[in-house]
């Protein structure tokens, strides 16, 4: 036994983690992963290549595939989206260049928020307290206002709060109130936002 594990009381040794993803099953129905394939073809084929100017053809397509897409909604076509009918967005937000949408659970961009470039929306994780390292997941929501800047990481279970700021590079796990500006890793609050006259 070594002093460290004398003074915290902790054992000596630990047993050895075997994380074995051979024997993981997929919890994600069959249906989910034959639409998924199929998106995947639709994305590469018809959405990636669609000229950056053609935002309304890519929520046509979004919404073949069950999205809930408002008015004016601009989506590039760099973005990338896992499970179309997970993602919901409201009238004149915008999901840009190169952003991953990792919906395997809800994904709600409301009005007139903006995720900008490379960030990154995830509403899965794995329970890594399991040596079978099931998949969990929980809903995502980038409020009303709410602007997530670039290179953003955004957790799952998350909930971006209206108008609020996630700061460049910020990673969040945990929610952000309405009208504070966040940043860093892990985010914290940085002071409230406050709207100047036009």
């Amino acid at each position: 036994m070594n002093a460290n594990a004398a003074i915290t009381g902790e054992p000596a040794e630990r047993p050895p983690l075997r994380i074995d993803l051979s024997r993981a099953h997929s919890s994600l129905s069959l249906r989910n992963r034959i639409g998924r394939a199929i998106w995947g073809v639709a994305w590469a084929i018809l959405f990636r290549p669609s000229p950056r100017i053609l935002h309304g053809w890519r929520r046509f397509l979004l919404r073949l595939f069950g999205a809930k897409i408002g008015n004016g909604v601009r989506i590039y076509p760099s973005a990338q989206v896992w499970a179309p009918w997970q993602l919901e967005m409201g009238d004149f937000s915008c999901l840009g260049p190169n952003v991953d949408c990792y919906c395997v659970a809800r994904i709600r961009i409301e009005s007139h928020a903006v995720v900008s470039q490379y960030s990154y929306l995830c509403s899965a994780s794995h329970d890594y307290e399991r040596a079978d390292f099931p998949l969990i997941t929980g809903p995502v929501v980038v409020g009303e206002g709410a602007w997530v800047a670039a290179d953003a990481f955004v957790g799952m279970g998350v909930t971006i709060g209206v108008g609020a700021v996630v700061g460049a590079r910020a990673s969040v796990f945990k929610n952000v109130e309405p009208w504070t500006v966040v940043g860093g890793n892990p985010a914290r609050f940085i002071k409230k936002r406050v709207l100047k006259a036009a």
